[in-house]
């Protein structure tokens, strides 16, 4: 009699627990209050941090603030289909985004849904949009490098696979430009990186231009596009770039190289802002809640290059920051600064005055350095770093003296002659063979004589003379990545003979 007893209370448990399970699955609460993209709820005890809520008319939001007898939940659509008593279902996951091939050339908004009009993405996979970053001992040291096409970037800033290099200024200063030429740029690598560009509160028919850049330029075939415009919700700008990071890593985990822009971070803490004073959470220094760093260093930490083990595969952050009047020293450009592996700093004086790019070398840096350059660029920009910022030193004394010794005179003008070398026009980046063979010219003192208007004439023409005459050797600092003793001499001969013709037309 008592093992029957026995029995029957141990069925009774698992019925329980079936019940208990099953109920869980189906937990089902209801809205207590909505309002600016967020909802109050009640009813769901056992929601998880992240959890994503399906509402009434397919509305998804995710689980944000979990308190004694509510959850706080974020929106990703339009609060005005969701009303006070609706109820809302537990998924049971985590936020997650499709990811994969099919998504290469395609504009999709933070959830993987299409904006181009293209048809639907058939993604047969999908990653969380929150992961913890890669270990220590999984990663290797940077050491590729990743041409951006820029001359002042790739001799004297250059950025390597697996690095986070911040890009700021003032509005208008170019970073935008910087970044989509750095993905054009990798049309002609032989060992051509995955693109994401992350568009964060920018206006759509700024995307719309970007897009039809890349297109232009056969950029897109490459690319993903992820675009979360100032008309979005502020979730959807939050989630955006940890939804391209994402389908940046399903790549990354495959071995293969990935880009990842993301443009812009103020812009991104100022919808998180936004969203945490909806969710009444205590605000800080700027009225930005406390954890405003946490949000981007679990972006960035997330850029490595993984060991041969894992399959060597890399993802490069280039995060933008937007700054006000030139100051760097704000909240949230210098928690990004102190994220990142360098930063490109593009002063909106410079831009004014004609130096474009306008990098201002002083206040520029790249933590990789030497390590992520071809052998042939750090033979012949070595020192052009330090001469250019003391070029610029020298300026702003000389303009006092009136009578300078020759040396200084001759690094002045040196100077001058390099920075005018170094300027570029937008979509218009360079093989890494031009930029070493032209700042080569530059430093070997080959254009110290010629006048300031001609630098740009002698620099076009003479890559035009060497891929016409002596394309060998191009293709030799291409294939070897160095420059030899063979070839610097032969480059030599070739630039003097170019200069002599030049120089008689000059002249004429």
């Amino acid at each position: 009699m008592a093992i029957q007893r026995e029995e029957i209370i141990a069925l009774v448990r698992q019925q329980l627990k079936q019940y208990e399970s099953k109920v869980t699955l189906d937990e089902i609460g209801y809205v207590l209050k909505v309002g600016d993209g967020v909802a109050l709820l009640q009813g769901l005890e056992n929601a998880m941090m992240g959890e994503l809520l399906q509402f009434p008319g397919n509305l998804f939001g995710m689980v944000m603030n979990l308190e004694h007898d509510t959850v706080s939940c974020v929106l990703f659509g339009s609060d005005t289909l969701v009303k006070e008593g609706d109820e809302v279902r537990r998924t049971g996951s985590v936020m997650e985004v499709p990811v994969g091939e099919e998504l290469l050339g395609r504009v999709v908004n933070p959830l993987g849904q299409p904006l181009d009009e293209k048809g639907p993405v058939n993604s047969r996979h999908t990653r969380p949009v929150e992961v913890i970053a890669p270990h220590v001992v999984e990663r290797q040291p940077v050491r590729e490098p990743l041409q951006t096409g820029w001359k002042s970037v790739d001799a004297m800033i250059p950025i390597g696979r697996g690095q986070r290099e911040l890009i700021i200024g003032d509005r208008q200063t170019g970073k935008t430009v910087l970044a989509i030429d750095t993905i054009i740029n990798q049309k002609n690598e032989t060992d051509r990186p995955i693109c994401i560009y992350v568009a964060i509160g920018q206006k759509q028919s700024v995307v719309a231009r970007i897009v039809k850049t890349l297109e232009d330029n056969g950029a897109m075939e490459y690319t993903i596009v992820v675009n979360a415009t100032a008309s979005d919700p502020a979730p959807l700008q939050y989630i955006a770039p940890y939804a391209g990071c994402s389908m940046g890593e399903y790549f990354l985990w495959q071995g293969k190289d990935v880009l990842c822009v993301y443009d812009d971070l103020s812009k991104h803490a100022q919808a998180y802002r936004q969203l945490s004073l909806l969710l009444r959470r205590p605000p800080g220094r700027e009225a930005y809640p406390g954890d405003v760093f946490y949000l981007h260093s679990r972006l960035l930490e997330r850029a490595c290059k993984l060991s041969d083990k894992n399959g060597g595969g890399s993802l490069t952050a280039l995060p933008i920051v937007e700054t006000q009047a030139n100051d760097i020293s704000a909240y949230i450009p210098t928690n990004v600064i102190s994220i990142t592996d360098g930063q490109i700093y593009l002063e909106s004086s410079l831009f004014y005055s004609g130096i474009r790019p306008a990098v201002n070398i002083g206040l520029s840096v790249s933590r990789v350095g030497g390590s992520a350059q071809i052998k042939a660029m750090r033979k012949v920009a070595g020192r052009l770093r330090l001469d250019l910022a003391q070029f610029r030193e020298l300026a702003s004394f000389a303009q006092f003296a009136s009578d300078l010794d020759k040396s200084t005179r001759a690094q002045l003008v040196r100077g001058e002659h390099m920075v005018e070398l170094l300027k570029q026009g937008q979509h218009s980046a360079m093989s890494v063979e031009d930029e070493v063979m032209a700042i080569y010219a530059g430093t070997g003192g080959f254009i110290d004589d010629l006048p300031l208007t001609a630098v740009h004439s002698f620099e076009k023409e003479l890559l035009a003379f060497m891929a016409r005459r002596y394309p060998e050797i191009g293709a030799d600092i291409k294939k070897s990545s160095a420059l030899s003793e063979e070839t610097a001499w032969r480059l030599s001969e070739a630039i003097q003979e170019f200069k002599r013709d030049f120089t008689a037309r000059l002249t004429a």
